[in-house]
């Protein structure tokens, strides 16, 4: 018998006082950071963590401008250090050293001083802190300064008040621990963008990037014109009120788009705001014209943007991407109600006042009806094909964990890899994490959806799968994987299936690329090896450099397809070194333009510029 069996559990499993552990500090944040800025990540996307370090820096500069102090923020980024200089009141001194070093502590708890701040929980820049390899905190308040520098959280210098007449304010300068965040790199592209959105929330405000003013005069509209990558129907609606801004306008584009805000926190997720303007809109709407009209209809085509303000708002995470707070505040009405009676007064005041507006809003609607009821019957027909298709899990390996759950922690982990053929699927799904990583394999090539309608996704075998396997026909709130990721070839056909996948997305669901859920799957070209030593090169570049690593003689295999990568090497493609080339769209790209050109019947002007841009590839020795 087991001598074990008869001793108490603790005694067996050597569970003692030794056992128990106290964090000091900000140690808790350094051993647990994901709870605090979700993923670490290198920078090389948006959601990465050195992304929220300097958004927490930039909410508190953010607050002072909101409360009504200070009009300009300077920052700048340069080889990954990063400086942010406000002119609001500044840190009060004699608790400066505490106010960015000692967890639950803050200005904000008195909602007087802060009433609607993003940032209630007393972690922002305790958690840059944290996390940085040198932090450093100056404050200015009439005439005299304060300065003090960290070390991982830890202090390591603090002077004492002395004279100084610059401007009242907060300079914060922090570099990234890069221990923790390796190899890190600010994208430029991202920050802006995490600018713009502060400047279009904050009209009036002026944000100094590396040298560059950001400033926006309209608010949501100037949001809107800078994103809509399709031609607006009518002029864009704006409406603001104590606590609220919207913006919405229509297009041609199928399904839906919002750019949603809570406290100046953009809210990429959406959550109870969104979902409260999505429907209180279309039942305005729909209570306007007094017709029997599908909501859907309504919204199809609609791109919006909505802002509110909320007391002491409640997150489902603490990246806050979405909203959780049902009321506007402790005593005020829920979300629902205060956007829902916004809406049912300025948004039917104006369409009463701009007949031309509402005349085209109409048309619109009416359009939208008229193509749902010619698709009805293949509609039906298609949504259980699907459901019996993926009860029987032909087409899609599933994973346990879903972008759109409510609770767990891997769900920005998630992801679908879309794959052409049986052998580069199997390959993958033996390879893959079955938590998070999804598989949906296409056959043979799918259609050119360019000039076609959306009758087509129901009426197409592949297309009605896929989107039923995402889950994204009423809209990105039901998307089941938070990066859908093309896994094709690296050779012509399977470049070709890319951008006819790309193009199917472009036509009928833009907003999954622009929100930035689609991604390119990079794989390596080469395998270059000796007897020591083995490279994955993705590149004509690093099969040079790991061929001079290699010395003499090295065993080059040149890999022609997906489905010649054992299940054993993809693991290293699509674990924690996988390498994926996010799919963007901005509106300078064009894209009416960029698929009439690639994907339209101009046939002989597209084969003369394959022939004037020809680049011939020299067969590997």
């Amino acid at each position: 018998m087991d001598e074990n069996l008869n001793k108490p559990q603790g005694e067996t499993l050597g569970y003692d006082d030794s056992n128990i552990i106290t964090l000091e500090g900000l140690e808790h944040v350094r051993r647990r950071p994901g709870m605090y800025i979700g993923k670490l990540g290198d920078g090389s996307h948006i959601d990465d963590g050195i992304y929220v370090l300097l958004k927490e820096v930039l909410d508190n500069s953010i607050d002072e401008y909101r409360q009504g102090v200070g009009r300009s923020i300077d920052v700048k980024v340069k080889e990954g250090k990063v400086e942010v200089r406000d002119y609001g009141r500044g840190i009060p001194l004699g608790k400066m050293i505490e106010a960015v070093s000692i967890m639950n502590t803050g200005g904000k708890y008195d909602s007087k001083a802060f009433k609607k701040s993003v940032g209630l929980n007393g972690v922002g820049t305790k958690a840059v802190n944290a996390l940085s390899s040198k932090f450093i905190v100056q404050g200015f308040r009439d005439g005299v300064s304060r300065k003090a520098e960290f070390s991982k959280g830890k202090l390591v210098s603090d002077s004492d008040l002395f004279n100084d007449t610059s401007e009242r304010g907060t300079y914060i300068y922090f570099e990234p621990d890069n221990t923790l965040f390796e190899n890190y790199n600010y994208k430029d592209e991202y920050i802006e963008t995490m600018i713009r959105n502060y400047a279009y929330l904050n009209t009036g405000l002026s944000i100094n990037y590396n040298g560059k003013k950001i400033f926006s005069k309209n608010g949501l509209t100037d949001l809107l014109n800078e994103n809509i990558t399709a031609d607006s129907l009518y002029p864009i609606i704006h409406l603001k009120g104590e606590d609220i801004e919207i913006a919405f306008t229509h297009s041609d584009q199928y399904g839906e788009e919002y750019y949603s805000f809570v406290n100046g926190q953009h809210t990429t997720q959406g959550g109870t705001h969104q979902a409260a303007f999505r429907e209180a809109v279309a039942r305005t709407i729909k209570e306007f014209y007094a017709k029997n009209m599908e909501l859907a209809d309504i919204r199809n085509g609609l791109i919006a943007s909505v802002a509110v303000s909320v007391e002491e708002p409640i997150f489902e995470s603490q990246t806050k991407t979405k909203l959780g707070s049902r009321d506007m505040g402790k005593d005020g009405p829920s979300v629902s109600k205060f956007i829902g009676d916004f809406l049912k007064k300025e948004l039917d005041n104006y369409l009463h006042k701009n007949s031309e507006t509402a005349e085209t809003l109409l048309r619109k609607i009416m359009d939208s009806e008229k193509e749902r009821k010619a698709m009805a019957g293949v509609t039906k027909i298609a949504k259980e094909r699907a459901k019996k298709a993926n009860l029987h899990n032909k087409k899609l390996r599933d994973c346990r964990v879903h972008f759109s759950d409510t609770k767990g922690t891997r769900l920005d982990e998630t992801s679908i890899f879309i794959t052409e053929g049986d052998s580069a699927s199997g390959s993958i799904t033996k390879s893959r994490d079955v938590e998070t990583q999804a598989v949906f394999s296409l056959k043979g090539k799918p259609l050119n959806t360019f000039g076609l309608t959306k009758k087509i996704v129901y009426e197409n075998e592949e297309f009605n799968l896929l989107q039923s396997a995402l889950n994204i026909e009423e809209g990105l709130e039901g998307l089941r994987y938070n990066k859908v990721i093309i896994a094709t070839d690296a050779d012509v056909d399977g470049m070709h299936i890319r951008l006819l996948l790309i193009t199917f997305f472009l036509n009928f669901f833009p907003d999954l690329i622009k929100k930035g859920h689609v991604y390119i799957l990079q794989t390596p070209l080469f395998r270059v090896r000796n007897k020591k030593e083995t490279f994955y090169c993705y590149s004509e570049e690093e099969r040079l450099s790991a061929m001079e690593k290699v010395g003499a003689n090295p065993e080059i295999t040149r890999f022609k397809g997906l489905g010649e990568i054992s299940p054993d090497e993809f693991k290293h493609f699509i674990g924690a070194d996988i390498r994926l080339d996010q799919v963007s769209l901005k509106k300078e790209d064009l894209v009416k333009e960029l698929l009439e050109f690639y994907m339209g019947k101009n046939t002989m002007e597209r084969q003369n510029f394959i022939i004037d841009n020809l680049v011939v590839e020299e067969d590997v020795a």
